[in-house]
Protein backbone atom coordinates (compact mmCIF):
# COMPACT_ATOMS: atom_id res chain seq x y z
CA UNK A 1 0.00 0.00 0.00
CA UNK A 2 1.37 3.49 -0.72
CA UNK A 3 2.50 6.01 2.05
CA UNK A 4 1.81 8.95 -1.16
CA UNK A 5 -1.06 10.84 1.17
CA UNK A 6 -4.46 11.47 -1.16
CA UNK A 7 -4.76 14.27 -3.11
CA UNK A 8 -7.30 16.61 -1.15
CA UNK A 9 -9.65 18.27 -3.73
CA UNK A 10 -12.14 20.91 -2.88
CA UNK A 11 -15.26 20.75 -5.12
CA UNK A 12 -17.35 23.78 -5.81
CA UNK A 13 -20.34 23.63 -8.32
CA UNK A 14 -24.02 25.16 -7.63
CA UNK A 15 -25.61 21.92 -8.66
CA UNK A 16 -25.97 19.29 -5.87
CA UNK A 17 -26.40 16.57 -8.13
CA UNK A 18 -23.22 17.93 -9.95
CA UNK A 19 -21.74 17.53 -7.07
CA UNK A 20 -22.74 14.41 -5.84
CA UNK A 21 -21.32 13.03 -9.64
CA UNK A 22 -17.86 14.63 -8.83
CA UNK A 23 -17.55 13.32 -5.65
CA UNK A 24 -18.00 9.74 -6.82
CA UNK A 25 -15.52 10.10 -9.71
CA UNK A 26 -13.32 11.63 -7.76
CA UNK A 27 -13.34 9.52 -4.61
CA UNK A 28 -13.69 6.15 -6.81
CA UNK A 29 -9.89 6.78 -7.37
CA UNK A 30 -7.93 5.51 -4.42
CA UNK A 31 -5.26 8.67 -4.75
CA UNK A 32 -8.17 11.31 -4.44
CA UNK A 33 -9.87 12.45 -1.09
CA UNK A 34 -12.69 15.15 -1.65
CA UNK A 35 -12.45 17.33 1.37
CA UNK A 36 -14.96 19.54 1.06
CA UNK A 37 -18.29 20.12 -1.72
CA UNK A 38 -19.61 23.66 -1.69
CA UNK A 39 -22.19 25.51 -3.61
CA UNK A 40 -20.49 28.61 -4.44
CA UNK A 41 -17.61 31.06 -4.64
CA UNK A 42 -18.38 32.77 -1.43
CA UNK A 43 -18.40 29.10 0.47
CA UNK A 44 -15.16 28.20 -1.46
CA UNK A 45 -13.44 30.93 0.09
CA UNK A 46 -14.78 30.71 3.18
CA UNK A 47 -13.70 26.73 3.64
CA UNK A 48 -10.07 27.19 2.17
CA UNK A 49 -8.10 27.51 5.47
CA UNK A 50 -10.20 24.96 7.38
CA UNK A 51 -10.24 22.58 3.94
CA UNK A 52 -6.66 22.87 2.78
CA UNK A 53 -6.97 21.65 -0.77
CA UNK A 54 -4.34 20.71 -2.69
CA UNK A 55 -6.57 21.60 -6.11
CA UNK A 56 -9.85 22.93 -6.90
CA UNK A 57 -12.13 21.47 -9.15
CA UNK A 58 -14.35 24.52 -10.06
CA UNK A 59 -17.85 25.44 -11.65
CA UNK A 60 -17.66 28.80 -13.91
CA UNK A 61 -21.11 29.45 -13.37
CA UNK A 62 -21.79 30.39 -9.75
CA UNK A 63 -24.31 32.13 -7.91
CA UNK A 64 -22.86 35.34 -6.49
CA UNK A 65 -19.11 35.59 -7.36
CA UNK A 66 -18.52 33.36 -10.50
CA UNK A 67 -15.58 30.87 -11.01
CA UNK A 68 -13.58 33.86 -12.49
CA UNK A 69 -13.94 36.30 -9.55
CA UNK A 70 -13.11 33.58 -7.34
CA UNK A 71 -10.19 32.29 -9.13
CA UNK A 72 -9.13 35.68 -9.22
CA UNK A 73 -9.74 36.18 -5.78
CA UNK A 74 -8.04 32.40 -4.48
CA UNK A 75 -5.34 33.25 -6.47
CA UNK A 76 -3.95 36.63 -5.48
CA UNK A 77 -4.35 35.48 -1.36
CA UNK A 78 -4.10 31.88 -0.81
CA UNK A 79 -2.79 30.23 -4.33
CA UNK A 80 -4.14 27.18 -4.90
CA UNK A 81 -3.91 24.82 -8.75
CA UNK A 82 -7.42 25.42 -9.96
CA UNK A 83 -9.06 23.46 -12.86
CA UNK A 84 -12.48 24.52 -13.99
CA UNK A 85 -14.81 22.03 -14.75
CA UNK A 86 -17.35 23.12 -17.61
CA UNK A 87 -20.39 21.92 -19.44
CA UNK A 88 -19.35 22.47 -22.84
CA UNK A 89 -22.79 23.57 -24.23
CA UNK A 90 -21.95 26.96 -22.00
CA UNK A 91 -19.21 27.53 -24.08
CA UNK A 92 -20.97 29.95 -25.70
CA UNK A 93 -20.59 32.15 -22.82
CA UNK A 94 -17.02 30.91 -22.46
CA UNK A 95 -15.40 34.16 -21.67
CA UNK A 96 -15.29 33.61 -17.81
CA UNK A 97 -13.49 30.16 -18.85
CA UNK A 98 -10.62 31.78 -20.17
CA UNK A 99 -10.83 34.97 -18.12
CA UNK A 100 -10.48 32.00 -15.02
CA UNK A 101 -7.70 30.95 -16.88
CA UNK A 102 -5.34 34.14 -17.20
CA UNK A 103 -6.52 34.75 -13.47
CA UNK A 104 -4.47 31.55 -12.52
CA UNK A 105 -6.89 28.79 -13.72
CA UNK A 106 -3.86 25.50 -14.88
CA UNK A 107 -6.62 23.74 -16.78
CA UNK A 108 -10.25 23.18 -17.89
CA UNK A 109 -11.55 20.15 -18.14
CA UNK A 110 -15.62 18.91 -19.92
CA UNK A 111 -18.33 18.26 -16.92
CA UNK A 112 -19.45 15.02 -16.38
CA UNK A 113 -23.07 15.20 -18.09
CA UNK A 114 -24.54 11.62 -16.06
CA UNK A 115 -23.30 7.77 -15.44
CA UNK A 116 -26.06 7.04 -18.58
CA UNK A 117 -24.34 8.94 -20.99
CA UNK A 118 -22.12 7.58 -23.79
CA UNK A 119 -18.70 9.41 -23.49
CA UNK A 120 -19.56 9.37 -19.29
CA UNK A 121 -16.13 6.41 -18.62
CA UNK A 122 -14.16 8.99 -20.97
CA UNK A 123 -14.74 12.00 -19.47
CA UNK A 124 -14.55 10.94 -16.27
CA UNK A 125 -10.99 9.49 -16.79
CA UNK A 126 -9.76 12.69 -18.08
CA UNK A 127 -11.46 14.35 -15.10
CA UNK A 128 -9.50 12.17 -12.70
CA UNK A 129 -5.95 12.19 -14.69
CA UNK A 130 -6.53 15.93 -14.71
CA UNK A 131 -6.97 15.98 -11.40
CA UNK A 132 -3.67 14.22 -10.61
CA UNK A 133 -1.86 15.92 -12.86
CA UNK A 134 -2.60 19.47 -11.95
CA UNK A 135 -2.40 19.11 -8.23
CA UNK A 136 1.65 18.17 -8.75
CA UNK A 137 1.71 21.98 -10.22
CA UNK A 138 3.31 24.74 -8.52
CA UNK A 139 1.41 27.81 -8.79
CA UNK A 140 2.27 31.26 -7.18
CA UNK A 141 0.24 34.03 -5.88
CA UNK A 142 -1.26 36.38 -8.51
CA UNK A 143 -1.23 40.37 -7.54
CA UNK A 144 -3.91 42.48 -8.56
CA UNK A 145 -4.40 44.18 -11.64
CA UNK A 146 -0.21 43.34 -12.48
CA UNK A 147 1.54 44.77 -15.21
CA UNK A 148 4.48 43.14 -17.02
CA UNK A 149 7.45 45.44 -16.74
CA UNK A 150 7.81 46.95 -20.49
CA UNK A 151 10.78 45.06 -22.57
CA UNK A 152 12.81 46.94 -24.52
CA UNK A 153 14.52 44.83 -28.00
CA UNK A 154 17.86 46.94 -28.83
CA UNK A 155 18.08 46.47 -32.43
CA UNK A 156 19.96 43.74 -33.84
CA UNK A 157 23.75 43.37 -33.23
CA UNK A 158 24.60 41.64 -36.59
CA UNK A 159 22.96 42.26 -39.76
CA UNK A 160 23.38 39.29 -42.36
CA UNK A 161 22.37 40.23 -45.73
CA UNK A 162 18.47 40.76 -46.02
CA UNK A 163 16.26 37.32 -46.80
CA UNK A 164 13.01 37.10 -47.83
CA UNK A 165 10.00 38.84 -46.42
CA UNK A 166 8.67 36.11 -43.31
CA UNK A 167 5.94 33.89 -44.62
CA UNK A 168 4.32 32.30 -41.20
CA UNK A 169 4.54 32.39 -37.47
CA UNK A 170 3.83 28.81 -35.95
CA UNK A 171 3.01 28.79 -32.37
CA UNK A 172 2.09 25.21 -30.40
CA UNK A 173 0.86 25.12 -26.48
CA UNK A 174 -0.81 22.97 -24.05
CA UNK A 175 -1.83 23.00 -20.51
CA UNK A 176 -1.87 26.73 -19.39
CA UNK A 177 -1.65 28.31 -23.09
CA UNK A 178 -4.35 30.28 -23.58
CA UNK A 179 -3.40 32.97 -21.42
CA UNK A 180 0.45 32.89 -23.08
CA UNK A 181 -1.89 33.14 -26.30
CA UNK A 182 -3.27 36.40 -25.63
CA UNK A 183 -0.80 38.14 -24.33
CA UNK A 184 1.07 37.38 -27.29
CA UNK A 185 -1.42 38.37 -29.74
CA UNK A 186 -2.70 41.35 -27.41
CA UNK A 187 1.11 42.68 -28.09
CA UNK A 188 1.86 41.94 -32.22
CA UNK A 189 0.99 45.26 -34.55
CA UNK A 190 -1.81 44.87 -36.22
CA UNK A 191 -0.06 44.86 -39.19
CA UNK A 192 1.91 41.93 -38.66
CA UNK A 193 3.33 40.57 -41.91
CA UNK A 194 2.73 36.93 -41.68
CA UNK A 195 -0.37 34.87 -40.24
CA UNK A 196 0.15 33.28 -37.14
CA UNK A 197 -0.62 29.24 -37.21
CA UNK A 198 -1.65 27.81 -33.79
CA UNK A 199 -2.09 24.39 -32.07
CA UNK A 200 -3.61 24.52 -28.96
CA UNK A 201 -4.53 21.29 -27.09
CA UNK A 202 -7.67 22.08 -25.98
CA UNK A 203 -10.70 19.66 -24.62
CA UNK A 204 -12.83 19.03 -27.85
CA UNK A 205 -16.05 21.25 -27.29
CA UNK A 206 -13.97 24.65 -25.95
CA UNK A 207 -12.36 25.98 -29.03
CA UNK A 208 -15.04 27.70 -30.19
CA UNK A 209 -14.62 29.80 -27.07
CA UNK A 210 -11.47 29.98 -26.87
CA UNK A 211 -11.33 31.35 -30.03
CA UNK A 212 -14.41 33.73 -29.00
CA UNK A 213 -12.12 35.19 -26.12
CA UNK A 214 -8.90 35.51 -28.06
CA UNK A 215 -11.03 37.63 -30.66
CA UNK A 216 -12.48 40.00 -28.28
CA UNK A 217 -9.69 40.67 -26.10
CA UNK A 218 -6.99 41.00 -28.66
CA UNK A 219 -6.41 43.33 -31.82
CA UNK A 220 -5.79 40.53 -34.12
CA UNK A 221 -8.47 38.53 -36.24
CA UNK A 222 -8.59 34.97 -34.69
CA UNK A 223 -10.89 32.24 -36.44
CA UNK A 224 -11.03 28.48 -36.59
CA UNK A 225 -8.58 27.64 -40.14
CA UNK A 226 -10.76 26.36 -42.41
CA UNK A 227 -9.40 23.89 -45.27
CA UNK A 228 -7.68 25.61 -48.32
CA UNK A 229 -8.30 29.34 -47.23
CA UNK A 230 -5.45 31.49 -47.99
CA UNK A 231 -3.45 32.38 -44.44
CA UNK A 232 -3.57 36.27 -44.48
CA UNK A 233 -0.83 38.41 -42.16
CA UNK A 234 -2.20 39.74 -39.56
CA UNK A 235 -4.85 36.79 -38.64
CA UNK A 236 -4.34 34.12 -36.34
CA UNK A 237 -5.69 30.80 -37.01
CA UNK A 238 -6.34 27.72 -34.58
CA UNK A 239 -6.07 24.02 -35.53
CA UNK A 240 -10.02 23.10 -36.07
CA UNK A 241 -10.62 19.97 -33.43
CA UNK A 242 -9.79 16.50 -33.98
CA UNK A 243 -7.64 17.83 -37.54
CA UNK A 244 -4.01 18.36 -38.01
CA UNK A 245 -3.46 21.96 -39.22
CA UNK A 246 -0.61 22.73 -41.82
CA UNK A 247 0.25 25.35 -44.14
CA UNK A 248 0.77 25.09 -48.00
CA UNK A 249 3.20 26.48 -50.46
CA UNK A 250 0.50 29.20 -51.51
CA UNK A 251 -0.13 30.22 -48.03
CA UNK A 252 -2.96 28.25 -48.11
CA UNK A 253 -4.26 26.02 -45.08
CA UNK A 254 -3.93 22.34 -45.01
CA UNK A 255 -6.09 20.62 -42.79
CA UNK A 256 -6.17 16.21 -42.48
CA UNK A 257 -7.21 13.57 -40.63
CA UNK A 258 -3.98 11.69 -40.75
CA UNK A 259 -3.57 9.53 -37.51
CA UNK A 260 -2.69 11.11 -34.65
CA UNK A 261 0.98 12.04 -34.14
CA UNK A 262 2.51 10.68 -30.52
CA UNK A 263 -1.94 10.05 -29.80
CA UNK A 264 -2.53 13.49 -30.64
CA UNK A 265 -4.65 15.33 -33.68
CA UNK A 266 -3.68 18.15 -33.79
CA UNK A 267 -0.38 18.46 -33.19
CA UNK A 268 2.27 20.75 -32.84
CA UNK A 269 4.67 18.67 -34.29
CA UNK A 270 2.79 18.21 -37.61
CA UNK A 271 2.08 22.56 -37.88
CA UNK A 272 5.78 22.38 -37.10
CA UNK A 273 6.86 20.02 -39.84
CA UNK A 274 4.43 21.47 -42.31
CA UNK A 275 6.26 25.32 -41.51
CA UNK A 276 9.22 23.96 -42.01
CA UNK A 277 8.06 21.95 -45.83
CA UNK A 278 6.93 25.15 -46.97
CA UNK A 279 8.82 28.28 -45.33
CA UNK A 280 11.85 26.65 -44.07
CA UNK A 281 14.07 29.75 -43.04
CA UNK A 282 11.38 32.27 -43.70
CA UNK A 283 9.39 31.18 -40.45
CA UNK A 284 9.39 31.23 -36.85
CA UNK A 285 8.13 28.49 -34.22
CA UNK A 286 7.40 29.48 -30.54
CA UNK A 287 6.39 26.16 -28.64
CA UNK A 288 4.61 27.37 -25.30
CA UNK A 289 3.52 25.70 -21.97
CA UNK A 290 2.89 22.33 -22.03
CA UNK A 291 3.23 18.46 -21.31
CA UNK A 292 4.95 15.38 -22.97
CA UNK A 293 7.76 16.31 -26.13
CA UNK A 294 4.82 17.92 -28.51
CA UNK A 295 6.70 19.93 -31.53
CA UNK A 296 10.25 19.97 -29.37
CA UNK A 297 11.94 17.36 -31.87
CA UNK A 298 10.39 19.85 -34.67
CA UNK A 299 11.47 22.77 -33.75
CA UNK A 300 15.00 21.40 -33.55
CA UNK A 301 14.49 20.98 -36.75
CA UNK A 302 12.97 24.33 -37.57
CA UNK A 303 15.74 25.83 -35.92
CA UNK A 304 18.73 24.03 -37.91
CA UNK A 305 16.68 24.94 -41.46
CA UNK A 306 17.66 28.94 -40.21
CA UNK A 307 14.16 29.72 -39.16
CA UNK A 308 13.96 31.68 -35.75
CA UNK A 309 12.88 29.45 -32.79
CA UNK A 310 11.58 30.28 -29.50
CA UNK A 311 10.78 28.32 -26.42
CA UNK A 312 8.74 29.39 -22.81
CA UNK A 313 11.03 29.67 -20.23
CA UNK A 314 10.46 27.48 -16.97
CA UNK A 315 9.64 30.00 -14.87
CA UNK A 316 6.75 31.50 -16.63
CA UNK A 317 5.23 28.14 -17.28
CA UNK A 318 2.54 26.74 -15.87
CA UNK A 319 4.59 22.89 -17.37
CA UNK A 320 7.65 22.98 -19.36
CA UNK A 321 7.64 19.64 -20.56
CA UNK A 322 7.00 20.81 -24.32
CA UNK A 323 9.55 23.68 -24.07
CA UNK A 324 11.89 22.37 -21.98
CA UNK A 325 12.23 19.53 -23.94
CA UNK A 326 13.26 21.93 -27.02
CA UNK A 327 15.65 23.26 -24.86
CA UNK A 328 17.41 19.81 -24.12
CA UNK A 329 17.32 19.51 -27.89
CA UNK A 330 19.38 22.70 -28.57
CA UNK A 331 16.11 23.61 -30.77
CA UNK A 332 15.32 27.08 -28.94
CA UNK A 333 17.30 30.15 -30.29
CA UNK A 334 15.85 31.86 -27.66
CA UNK A 335 14.30 31.25 -24.38
CA UNK A 336 11.60 33.78 -23.04
CA UNK A 337 9.07 34.73 -20.85
CA UNK A 338 5.70 35.47 -22.33
CA UNK A 339 5.44 39.61 -22.40
CA UNK A 340 9.22 38.93 -24.33
CA UNK A 341 7.95 36.92 -27.13
CA UNK A 342 5.71 39.31 -29.31
CA UNK A 343 8.40 42.18 -29.57
CA UNK A 344 11.20 39.19 -30.54
CA UNK A 345 8.93 37.65 -33.23
CA UNK A 346 8.17 41.65 -34.26
CA UNK A 347 11.90 42.11 -34.64
CA UNK A 348 12.21 39.32 -36.46
CA UNK A 349 9.36 40.29 -38.89
CA UNK A 350 11.25 43.88 -39.38
CA UNK A 351 13.73 41.70 -41.57
CA UNK A 352 13.82 38.00 -41.23
CA UNK A 353 17.42 37.22 -41.13
CA UNK A 354 18.19 39.69 -38.45
CA UNK A 355 17.90 37.73 -34.57
CA UNK A 356 16.83 39.90 -31.78
CA UNK A 357 19.20 40.56 -29.28
CA UNK A 358 19.45 42.53 -25.82
CA UNK A 359 21.05 42.56 -22.60
CA UNK A 360 17.82 41.26 -21.61
CA UNK A 361 16.97 38.70 -23.91
CA UNK A 362 19.64 35.76 -24.53
CA UNK A 363 19.97 33.02 -26.84
CA UNK A 364 19.43 29.37 -25.33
Amino acid sequence: MSNTPPIRVLVVDDSASARMLLVHILEADPRIRVVAAVPSGEKAIETLGQSNPDLILMDIHLPGINGYDTTRRIMETRPVPIVVCSAVSAVTAADNVFRAMDAGAVAVVEKPVGIGHPEFSKVAAKLVETVTLMAEIKVVRRWPHRKPAPISLRPPLIKPPRAAAPRAVAIGASTGGPPVLQSILSALPASFPAPVLIVQHIVPGFLGGLVQWLGQTTRFPVKIAEAGEELLAGHAYLAPDGHHFGIGRSNDAVLSLEGPDSGLRPSVSHLFRSVGDACGANAAAVLLTGMGKDGAHELKQLHDLGALTIAQDAASSIVHGMPGEAIKLGGARFVLAPEQIPEALTAWSLNSSQRPDSARISPA
